[in-house]
This record gives structure tokens, sequence and C-alpha cells, in this order.
């Protein structure tokens, strides 16, 4: 059940990440498994970063969720550019 949630925690926190960056704006232009991939890539190294910067632990917190956010968004961009630089 733990797997699960952590997906699903991943997909939610990718999709925001991909409509901060303005990459989707319906639903059939969403890449579901980058939006994975970066939700949860982000929500290991952001989430744990700000939880331990804000003092809370890891649970589940403002300062983890910003993070996470945080995270996604910067495995998204650093995705693009290496995207970029294949083409």
């Amino acid at each position: 059940m733990l797997i699960i949630g952590m997906l699903v925690w991943g997909m939610a926190i990718g999709w925001i990440g991909q409509m901060i960056l303005g990459k989707a704006r319906k639903a059939k232009d969403q890449n579901w498994m980058q939006a994975l991939i970066a939700g949860v890539a982000g929500s290991f190294l952001g989430g744990a970063i700000g939880s331990m910067l804000m003092r809370e632990g890891f649970q589940l917190r403002p300062g983890g969720i910003i993070g996470s956010v945080l995270g996604a968004v910067i495995v998204l961009v650093i995705w693009d550019a290496i995207a970029s630089r294949k083409k």
C-alpha cells in the first residue's frame, strides 16, 4: 500500500510541477511518465531537504510539500535541458 501511495503522490507532485512550468495545459498534452518520474525524484530530493531545513521531520508537513514541488520543478528543468541537447 505504501508503494501505491508513493506513486500517486509522485504523480500528483509531478503534475503540479508540469503545470507550474506550463508544460501541459490539457490532460491530453500531459506526459504522465515524465510527471511520475519527476514527482517521485523531486519528492525524495526536495521533500527530504525541505523537511530537514524546516526541522519538521519526515512527515507530511508544508515544508516537505513545498520542497517536493520545488524538487519536481528542478528535475523537470534538468530533464528539458538534457532533452534539448539531444535534439
